[in-house]
């Protein structure tokens, strides 16, 4: 007989990625899921026979070694698999061969080398299959990231357009994300993020054995996304001042901000902020295999020094100041990838909290999580990892101080236990609709499980600190009840380009008269409470009868606040109410000015691999005329990369209509996503789900 000899080699992609779930991918390679076999046929120059021995080598990583699991080699058997790399015969016809080829379910995620050793008449020969990329598998029982709900999974892992919510407790909106984790190149960055992250830097062999687990990469991932400590992807910038980068309300989705970093030779991208990054870690960990989803938290707290409470400040003529760094964020986002807790044990599996955005170190860098949802709504901060910080971006009192001018010191003013963690959000599966996950993260405000949770997580933060059997929250001092009330109330329409008209109400809360010095201000901010700019001022002073209500008028007119607004739209209004020999009431409240509409309309029905046509309209709402136009659009499976199109100026009440063509590649219902800014909006967003036929 002669030598054994390899002729073809078939990996078979196109049934096998069917088969593996990953026939999205736009590459063309062997892309596949750990913990379930792929099928190879072998054309050999003879019928394969008895005196033939066949052995497969597959490695990973710079340092591939049997020990770390990071190679493995493995005998062509006819046996049943025992759970770690397996080669199993399934047919040998004339002089072909096919060859199931299986993973363990914990192996290490990443590219692998196939290499094929001959044992056959005497003679050994060795050659390079090629390579092929392995997934977390979360249709697998045995895998860590498995989900048994078929709809679930489609949605966290399998789908590529998303919704994020933004905004403020009285104003939620949503704007549109393309996740777009099967586009060409994006899988392949997912993996070149790993390679550059500190860990592998410092040591590659240990970084790439730890592959195999989604807690460890998840907590990579987190510190690479932002690019504090280590060039990752994404410079955050929450100054208002986005020269130099892109403001990071225009973005609609991760696969330019993943492809700009790699084309720039990994330098980081400018600028995000949370709903940024969060959308970036998504795309990244569903490419990856991770279910994962996007999490907004309104009233969200940054808790700097772990008390559970965050400081807020303001001066007596009303002026929010920037002291102290706890903050209270309009809105956070973050993420939760689902996967089984090892180390905590199995009641802590399920969803986990990630967060990419550079708020506080943790172990000397910037990342944050995994951190298990429940373990937050029992209130275990002492479990792995970060769980005080997102305990409090959930609970934390919120606690406000009044600086008296004269000499700086503080008084404390009031403390507010209510206010942080409301509406947490997320997109439903299947629809657009907003589903509130409040309940998963805490028991119901002013239950008694809520301050048993509270006592429970501050007593293992400050193990010391005395709290009486009585002692509830926010209680610490004798509170004397205010004599009077404050609140704004939202007289008129709010849009930019229209005044801002808006009323304080107070109300005489006793049977004395009384009078109320007020000091009012207003200030454009951005969503995290950074101040921009001040653009409204007001001192009065009002006898109010015994139980009377009046409305002072706020107007605060286009031409006072039109050059120091931002993208987010954001006003801050307060008022520090002083009543003599009492403590001041402090009325706060942020409005949201709606832009105008920007509307998408497809003008027939898509197909696949044929040309659409879309309309683009917009009014210029403002006495005056508008310029740098530009509108950028992008959708996965609808068109390949974005489209940046200049549009021309618009004069006042002037109406643009702008025709451009997309080229759908994929059937189903696709998101087309739309970014219009120009001198006076400068981010104007618009999405558009389109039925794609075959």
């Amino acid at each position: 007989l002669t030598a054994l000899e390899l002729q073809n080699f078939n990996w078979q992609v196109s049934s096998n990625r069917q088969a593996h779930h990953t026939d999205k991918f736009s590459s063309q390679n062997l892309i596949c899921r750990r913990g379930q076999p792929f099928f190879v046929l072998m054309t050999f120059n003879r019928k394969f026979g008895s005196g033939d021995d066949l052995s497969f080598t597959v490695l990973t990583g710079p340092a591939p070694s049997e020990s770390a699991k990071t190679k493995a080699v493995f005998p062509l058997s006819s046996g049943t698999n025992s759970g770690g790399w397996s080669a199993r015969l399934e047919n040998n016809n004339n002089n072909n061969l096919a060859v199931a080829i299986s993973s363990p379910a914990n192996a290490p995620i990443g590219l692998y080398t196939l290499n094929l050793q001959i044992s056959s008449q005497g003679s050994v020969s060795s050659l390079k299959l090629g390579t092929f990329m392995l997934l977390f598998n979360p249709w697998q029982q045995a895998d860590s990231v498995f989900m048994g709900n078929h709809a679930e999974r489609e949605e966290y892992v399998q789908e590529d357009a998303g919704i994020i919510f933004v905004g403020s407790t009285n104003r939620i909106s949503m704007v549109g994300w393309n996740f777009g984790q099967f586009e060409d190149d994006i899988l392949s960055i997912s993996l070149a993020i790993l390679d550059r992250s500190l860990n592998y830097r410092r040591d590659a062999a240990t970084d790439v054995a730890r592959r195999g687990d989604p807690k460890y990469v998840c907590r990579v991932l987190s510190a690479m996304i932002n690019s504090n400590d280590d060039n990752g992807v994404l410079a955050g910038n929450w100054s208002g001042d986005y020269t130099g980068g892109r403001d990071p309300r225009n973005w609609n989705g991760s696969v330019e901000i993943l492809k700009e970093w790699k084309r720039t030779g990994f330098r980081p991208v400018r600028f995000g902020q949370c709903w940024v990054f969060a959308g970036t870690l998504n795309t990244v960990m569903r490419s990856l295999g991770i279910p994962a989803r996007v999490i907004t938290n309104f009233n969200s707290a940054h808790d700097t020094d772990r008390n559970l409470s965050v400081d807020v400040y303001y001066d007596s003529m009303g002026n929010p100041l920037d002291k102290g760094s706890d903050s209270v964020w309009n809105f956070h986002v973050w993420n939760e990838a689902w996967f089984v807790r090892t180390d905590l044990g199995p009641s802590y599996s399920g969803w986990q909290v990630l967060d990419a955005t550079p708020q506080e170190r943790s172990q000397g860098v910037f990342q944050c999580g995994p951190a298990s949802v429940i373990a937050v709504k029992e209130g275990d901060v002492n479990l792995d990892f970060d769980m005080p910080f997102v305990f409090s971006e959930v609970n934390a009192d919120r606690t406000t101080w009044i600086e008296d001018p004269s000499n700086g010191t503080q008084r404390k003013n009031s403390v507010d236990p209510r206010s942080v963690g409301r509406y947490i959000s997320t997109k439903a599966v299947g629809s657009n609709s907003r589903v509130d996950v409040t309940e998963k993260y805490k028991y119901p405000e002013d239950s008694s499980m809520e301050r048993q949770v509270f006592q429970k997580a501050m007593g293992k933060l400050k193990p010391n600190a005395s709290f009486g059997p009585t002692s509830s929250r926010g209680m610490e001092r004798e509170e004397r009840e205010p004599s009077i009330s404050g609140k704004f109330k939202v007289m008129g329409v709010l849009a930019v380009g229209k005044e801002v008209d808006l009323a304080l109400i107070l109300k005489n809360l006793t049977t004395d008269v009384k009078t109320v010095t007020v000091n009012m201000t207003a200030w454009t901010i951005v969503y995290n409470g950074t101040l921009v700019h001040e653009v409204f001022k007001d001192s009065i002073t009002v006898s109010l009868d015994p139980e009377e209500e009046t409305q002072h008028p706020v107007k605060i007119p286009y031409a006072r606040y039109d050059k120091y607004l931002k993208a987010d739209n954001m006003i801050r209004i307060t008022a520090v109410c002083q009543v003599p020999d009492e403590d001041e009431v402090v009325v706060g409240r942020d409005v949201i000015l709606d832009n105008p509409t920007l509307t998408l309309e497809v003008m027939d029905q898509a197909h696949v691999k044929k040309p659409a046509i879309v309309r683009m309209l917009f009014s210029n709402p403002l006495d005056q005329p508008v310029n740098n136009c530009v509108l950028m659009v992008e959708g996965s499976g609808l068109l390949l990369g974005n489209l940046k199109i200049d549009v021309p100026a618009l004069g006042p009440k002037e109406r643009s209509r702008v025709r451009f063509e997309i080229l759908p590649t994929r059937s189903g219902t696709k998101q087309l996503l739309a970014d219009f800014s120009c001198n006076k909006f400068p981010a104007i967003k618009a999405m558009l789900p389109i039925d794609v036929a075959e």
